[in-house]
């Protein structure tokens, strides 16, 4: 099989090259921008100096470019990376965040539609949180996004379904790992760095760490089972008790980490209260066991800090 990674060099592309090596399928993985030199020296570190570090360009916003590459390639499926992630500034940044999170979705499903292939398209819990609900999340809730971020990747799953090319949209939460910039590693900075932290505690949900979820897209391709699914880690914290577990497995004994109220924080976006995703299907369809999320960000710190 033919598989072209798009967004490659964001924190799950990269967990993608490292969880595919050695695979008997070929993977073609592409950005718009090279991997950063912190990234190449963490992929060796993790899989070996034979790890794949090159980058195909591709810009998912052009449609003929994507056309061209998947029928050079002869591309089989297709793992969306991609997306605009940045919550607050897609409030000032709309048009973008459509660009990228709708209507490139929509290029990449039209030609997976023409080619008959796979199209799998990572989403996320924000499409969840305008109404309260404090229950697991299911496939089929219906999505209530507060901002423009959410309701950005809501369209793009709802635009993948108008296509209607073969498709698993699989919604996440809490992304982290050990590239780029994220949740753990900012705190592993900062309860490092600073005597004292304030965190939220009334946000709650599930971290995920990427390596994690890469490897449940690597059984999900070998199966092809289409449809909407779930995947975090197991169990259920707020930022504030996920702070205290990066601290307490990283040594970081000196910093006085304090729970706070979201309000205490002003943004731009209400965040959801509650966004832990109902695993069930996933578990259930593809046989996939999901890793409790202190287990996961263990290995992760091991991995940033060895």
């Amino acid at each position: 099989m033919n598989i072209l990674v798009t967004g490659a060099n964001g924190q799950l592309g990269n967990e993608m090259r490292i969880v595919s090596k050695g695979s008997s399928d070929k993977y073609i993985f592409t950005d718009v921008v090279e991997v950063s030199e912190d990234s190449k020296a963490m992929l060796k570190k993790l899989a070996g100096d034979d790890i794949n570090t090159e980058t195909e360009h591709l810009d998912v916003t052009k449609l003929d470019a994507i056309r061209e590459l998947v029928h050079k390639e002869r591309i089989d499926a297709i793992i969306n990376c991609a997306a605009y992630t940045n919550v607050d500034a897609a409030e000032d940044n709309y048009a973008m965040a459509e660009l990228l999170n709708t209507k490139a979705v929509e290029n990449l499903a039209w030609v997976m539609r023409e080619t008959n292939g796979l199209f799998i398209h990572i989403s996320t819990d924000y499409v969840f949180g305008g109404d309260p609900y404090n229950i697991p999340c299911k496939e089929d809730q219906k999505g209530t996004p507060t901002g423009v971020y959410g309701l950005t990747k809501l369209r793009g799953e709802e635009v993948i379904r108008k296509v209607g090319c073969r498709y698993v949209i699989i919604r996440t939460a809490w992304l982290y790992s050990e590239f780029g910039k994220n949740f753990v590693k900012t705190m592993l900075y900062l309860t490092a760095t600073k005597p004292q932290l304030k965190v939220v505690f009334d946000q709650i949900g599930t971290p995920t760490y990427a390596r994690d979820l890469a490897q449940a897209i690597v059984l999900i391709l070998s199966k092809a089972e289409t449809g909407i699914y779930h995947y975090s880690n197991e169990g259920v914290c707020s930022w504030y008790d996920f702070t205290k577990m990066i601290a307490e497995y990283a040594g970081n004994t000196n910093c006085d980490i304090q729970p706070c109220h979201s309000e205490e924080f002003p943004s731009k976006v209400k965040r959801p209260a509650f966004s832990v995703l109902d695993k069930s299907k996933i578990k259930e369809t593809f046989g996939i066991k999901v890793p409790y999320w202190i287990d996961s960000l263990k290995a992760c710190i091991k991995n940033i800090t060895a």
